[in-house]
């Protein structure tokens, strides 16, 4: 707050002194010079030409795909089951992992926050840092096309997620129901079972059926890269340019969204 005297002695408050004001222009003047300098490497290799043109392509490919081609549906009932399945088999191994992974992340569960607490709070950041298309890609070209592939690039693109907010989760519980539980003589499996698992459980049933919502998102796109699931069909549609098939493909994607948000809305009504 800057206090400036005018011509007849009054005083003037000002939140900024002049020197202040200045810092900030110059502020605001080098983040628009930031932002053109970047508009103009991203757009560096950009052809004006075919951007002007992309309304009528845009046009033309949506004029295609319309209306969609129902009989192809019964050849997608098959993926759309391959999807569902690599999104809950991923959630189900991600769980199975990330559950113990994040009691040993937990400042208040790990055995060694020296040793075993870094190397878990690595796997989980390991995990969350890589894409599922990327671990997709990797495993396809280890294990080969197939729902398989997908079902582990799902799984160990979820260990992360649900390890970080699980292990969050435990962080914040009340000790003193630990404690309180420990001044009974109660073993380290007591402690677990009748302390800590009870008052993580709301988080840890919610934290899973999120995740599962989110599988089925990235499910449906893996067989991009080989993975299996509806991204197959949707692959092979696009390569042929069947238009008509790939509108009925992506409207099944979001059907498909859709339901898996109403279930995720459900079960979580009947949880909380």
């Amino acid at each position: 707050m800057a206090i400036t005297i005018g011509e007849t002695g009054a005083r003037h408050w000002r939140l900024l002194t002049p020197g202040q004001q200045r810092l900030r222009w110059l502020g605001w003047l080098a983040l628009v010079a930031l932002t053109i300098l970047c508009w103009r490497v991203m757009t560096a290799d950009t052809i004006w030409a075919f951007v002007s043109d992309a309304p009528r392509q845009a046009q033309d490919i949506f004029g295609r795909m319309l209306p969609p081609r129902w009989r192809y549906i019964d050849q997608l009932w098959m993926p759309l089951w391959d999807t569902i399945n690599i999104a809950t088999l991923g959630t189900l191994i991600a769980i199975l992992l990330a559950t113990p992974l994040a009691f040993l992340a937990a400042r208040n569960t790990t055995p060694s926050a020296a040793l075993i607490r870094p190397v878990a709070l690595f796997i989980i950041v390991a995990s969350r840092s890589i894409n599922a298309l990327i671990w997709g890609l990797l495993l396809v070209a280890v294990l080969g096309p197939g729902v398989l592939a997908g079902i582990i690039a799902i799984a160990l693109r979820s260990i992360g997620f649900i390890g970080k907010l699980l292990y969050e989760a435990i962080e914040e519980i009340d000790e003193s129901q630990v404690e309180a539980i420990r001044a009974t003589g109660a073993s380290q499996a007591q402690i677990m079972g009748y302390g800590i698992w009870p008052q993580i459980m709301p988080a840890f049933a919610t934290i899973s059926v999120f995740r599962w919502d989110i599988n089925i998102r990235e499910s449906t796109v893996l067989g991009l890269v080989g993975a299996g699931g509806l991204g197959l069909a949707l692959e092979s549609s696009l390569n042929t340019l069947a238009w008509p098939q790939v509108s009925l493909i992506l409207l099944l994607i979001l059907v498909t969204v859709v339901v898996s948000e109403w279930v995720t809305a459900k079960v979580r009504k009947a949880i909380i």
